[in-house]
């Protein structure tokens, strides 16, 4: 987990006071682990916040004080709080404004605490900006370390149809990828879009492949099998980082029939993953996304080759 300083950053904007929890240290059987972190708000009267430390009666208890109250607090998860994992959890609540998240900016690694800065907190930093080494959210002799979210992986999705929409809401939260969203029209887009997704209109989409890095991840779930196949196109031109198509085994059997007409090496048009979706899932567009997210986060632990021959294997 790291510090999500653009949830804050909007958090902030949107309703000015906001407390922040985050679980700081733990022993024993517990929910979450260190850095998972919450944002809570007042708001109509009542609070409200985004994010979770693990749920239960800690979560409440922990929201219910976070306005009220900074600093380290320590809570043994036991009879008190009705909870059973028989550890314990200390949580660090700090308060924001709009001047103490500016004072945040250009940080790699946030670290605060009482007194002055301990030496092994300045060596954890020292990594970090000198070899690039981030350290785990963890609290060093009274000062919590954590290092700052960076959205590391460019994700393009192309389509804002249902799927579009479920991929889309499924994978927005997460904090290390930056999604570009594509449709060929504004009306194509739901009204609330997910905070952090950038929308692109395109009347022809596939033109903006060449705006995407090499690097990038897509998804490629438009209205039209025309769109698709021209989006499949300009990827195998350009270069790609992953890219999943949704369609039935037919329709890859043709779209791969026709890329090697227009001169792309069989073993270049394989990296395209097609169908996308995990059948056993079944086709609702949810159901789609579950199985599309779970794909792209085993990319991420290394597993993404197992998923690669899993999904081939199965319809979207």
């Amino acid at each position: 987990m790291s510090f999500d300083l653009e949830a804050l950053r909007r958090a902030v904007d949107r309703h000015g006071r906001v407390a922040r929890v985050v679980v700081a240290e733990v022993a024993g059987s517990v929910p979450r682990g260190p850095g998972t972190a919450m944002l809570v708000w007042a708001e109509g009267g009542g609070l409200a916040q985004s994010g979770t430390i693990g749920g239960g009666a800690l979560e409440v208890a922990a929201a219910e004080a976070a306005l009220g109250r900074e600093g380290l607090t320590r809570h043994p998860l036991g009879p008190s709080l009705g909870q059973c994992c028989g550890g314990a959890v200390v949580l660090l609540t700090e308060h924001f404004d709009a001047a103490r998240v500016a004072a945040l900016e250009g940080q790699e690694v946030i670290a605060r605490g009482p007194g002055e800065m301990p030496l092994a907190v300045r060596r954890l930093i020292d990594r970090a900006r000198g070899q690039g080494v981030r350290p785990e959210p963890q609290l060093v002799q009274g000062w919590m370390v954590e290092p700052v979210a960076r959205a590391e992986r460019q994700l393009w999705i192309w389509g804002a149809g249902h799927v579009g929409r479920a991929v889309v809401a499924t994978l927005a939260p997460l904090p290390e990828l930056a999604i570009t969203w594509v449709d060929t029209a504004p009306e194509r887009f739901p009204q609330d879009v997910p905070e952090g997704v950038t929308v692109v209109p395109a009347a022809q989409p596939e033109r903006l492949v060449r705006h995407a890095p090499e690097s990038a991840e897509h998804l490629i779930l438009t209205y039209s099998h025309e769109i698709d196949f021209a989006l499949c196109h300009a990827l195998l031109e350009q270069g790609f980082g992953f890219a999943g198509l949704i369609g039935s085994e037919t329709k890859w059997a043709r779209f791969r029939k026709r890329l090697a007409t227009l001169g792309h090496p069989d073993a270049r048009i394989a990296r395209i993953c097609c169908p996308i979706g995990q059948k056993s899932y079944g086709k609702h567009p949810q159901a789609i996304a579950i199985g599309v997210a779970a794909h792209l986060l085993n990319r991420e632990t290394g597993d993404g080759q197992a998923w690669q021959t899993h999904f081939s294997a199965s319809g979207a």
